[in-house]
């Protein structure tokens, strides 16, 4: 069996066939080895029609921009959907990137939490020094998901939630602070 994009490809042919075979006998047909360009929603239905595509309302969508609308051959239309997937890709990457950043922050403040609240008794200061900079390792997060334009509610509540918490550690640790004061 051929590959599914050979299919397309014939199916793409014999429309383009089909299509010219309706002209009138007195029609110019060029002479040259050349296949007439087949108008580009016809490229577009033809691909989004074929059995090798998934989403065919996905298809159609994606390829429904004017410039995708202006094409004229197959090759241009391949070109343009290799660009959107390109595209594709690195916004996915950044919305990646966007979510390790926030990974790191995470661990980050699970680990400082879990120091801060040994260091409580010992050493007040530091502890509070170690909860206060939790909230911009949070906030770096927080930027991250909106540079990426990542949409993510319950990282969004847990930010939040977050910065509560850092701010009921800074107070906590400030009273302790104020209340056995450390000789330097």
């Amino acid at each position: 069996m051929a590959p599914p994009n050979q299919l397309c490809l014939v199916l793409v042919i014999f429309l383009s066939i089909f299509s010219l075979s309706s002209l009138p006998t007195n029609a110019i047909i060029p002479k040259a080895n050349v296949s007439l360009p087949v108008p580009s929603s016809q490229l577009v239905e033809n691909l989004c029609n074929c059995k090798a595509v998934e989403n065919r309302r996905f298809c159609l969508k994606a390829l429904s921009t004017p410039k995708i609308i202006a094409v004229v051959d197959t090759t241009q239309l391949g070109t343009l959907i290799m660009k959107l997937g390109a595209a594709s890709a690195k916004a996915t990457l950044n919305a990646l990137k966007a979510l390790n950043c926030c990974v790191e922050a995470y661990k980050y403040a699970i680990l400082s939490f879990e120091m801060v609240s040994s260091e409580l008794v010992e050493d007040p200061q530091t502890a509070n020094y170690d909860v206060a900079v939790i909230g911009p390792e949070i906030a770096n997060c927080e930027k991250e998901l909106i540079n990426a334009k990542l949409r993510a509610p319950r990282l969004l509540a847990g930010n939040r939630f977050m910065k509560y918490y850092v701010s009921m550690g800074y107070g906590i640790t400030s009273t302790l602070e104020l209340e056995n004061p450390k000789e330097y």
